[in-house]
């Protein structure tokens, strides 16, 4: 029986690009990329060396096809995947532009084969002790309606059931749901989840943490609201803080200049939870996932397409990764 370090849930898109900084009305042909947020952070802890599937629910046809071989082309097992003859393959397309127009996200994904996943199609032999160690799963599901917001409690339920952990990552994206609603989709994952990944600027305007850059402060208040439980908060360009109980530890980095943007949160998730498998402490995780995202941003696509071996050089290297353990 295979077993897993992680299991991400959740849908993947195919991604159209004009070239350059064309708008989308310009666009005589596009670049075409796979990207979802799970399916991001299962393909970089694959690439770091971790045993992960992904599961969701994919149309079999070309389109779906191509998500699914791409995902599995870097070492995760999409043999759980749901397949049908319905639905759709959602899209998105990313018109990228310098400012002051800046980037622009438009979705084309309503009705697409994950948005009809039904909780009981979940695959029972999959949620069974000893399978996997995490389950991972994002606001973006939640965010989606009514039917992947049952998907995601019975999946955690089941997952809790066996002895899983559960990671959350917030990811809240304002296209999706209002704030309002995000605080009414989010809050009891984000309350109880075992491990929290969330932007600073997503606690502050949905739960009102707000502390300026009193990062520590921040990390106090949020772990109040938690419990107690792991919380890591990434601070943008300021880099990061992680905090469990009595200990907070504040990640600074040296900014990069993105290549690819989109993904480099992923990235991020899968290096901190590459590092907590590994048994390292929140200083160690936090140097892990700042490194895999800042390798990501120079990565175009989606996909943190990075090797464990030139994470590692980059730890030991003199690049500007700074650490500071507030307590």
């Amino acid at each position: 029986m295979q077993t897993y370090d992680v299991v991400a849930l959740g849908e993947t898109m195919l991604r159209f690009s004009p070239d350059g900084n064309n708008r989308l009305e310009q666009a005589g042909s596009m670049q075409i990329h796979v990207g979802g947020s799970e399916s991001n952070t299962a393909v970089g802890l694959a690439r770091l060396g971790r045993r992960v599937a992904w599961l969701s629910r994919l149309t079999d046809n070309p389109l779906g096809r191509t998500v699914a071989s791409t995902i599995r082309s870097h070492g995760v097992d999409v043999s759980h995947v749901l397949w049908t003859n319905r639905d759709r393959v959602g899209l998105y397309f990313l018109e990228s532009g310098p400012l002051p127009r800046g980037s622009r996200v438009v979705y084309d994904r309503e009705n697409s084969a994950y948005a009809n996943f039904r909780a009981e199609e979940l695959p029972a032999d999959l949620f069974s002790s000893g399978r996997s160690k995490w389950l991972l799963v994002t606001g973006i599901s939640l965010a989606l309606g009514e039917s992947t917001r049952e998907l995601i409690a019975r999946a955690v339920s089941l997952a809790r059931k066996v002895g899983w952990k559960i990671a959350f990552d917030v990811n809240h994206r304002r296209l999706l749901c209002t704030v309002a609603e995000a605080r009414e989709y989010f809050d009891e994952l984000f309350r109880t989840c075992d491990l929290l990944f969330a932007a600073y600027r997503d606690v502050r305007s949905i739960w009102g943490i707000d502390c300026g850059e009193d990062y520590q402060a921040a990390m106090d208040k949020l772990l109040a609201y938690r419990e107690g439980r792991h919380s890591v908060m990434t601070l943008s360009s300021h880099g990061a803080v992680a905090g469990v109980l009595d200990e907070i530890c504040l990640q600074r980095i040296e900014p990069v200049e993105p290549v690819g943007r989109l993904g480099g949160g992923d990235a991020f998730s899968a290096g901190y939870l590459h590092a907590q498998l590994e048994g390292l402490s929140l200083s160690d995780s936090l140097r892990w996932s700042t490194a895999v995202a800042r390798l990501k941003y120079t990565i175009p696509g989606d996909l943190p397409l990075i090797d464990r071996s030139e994470v590692e050089s980059l730890l030991e290297s003199n690049n500007p990764i700074g650490m500071g353990l507030v307590r």
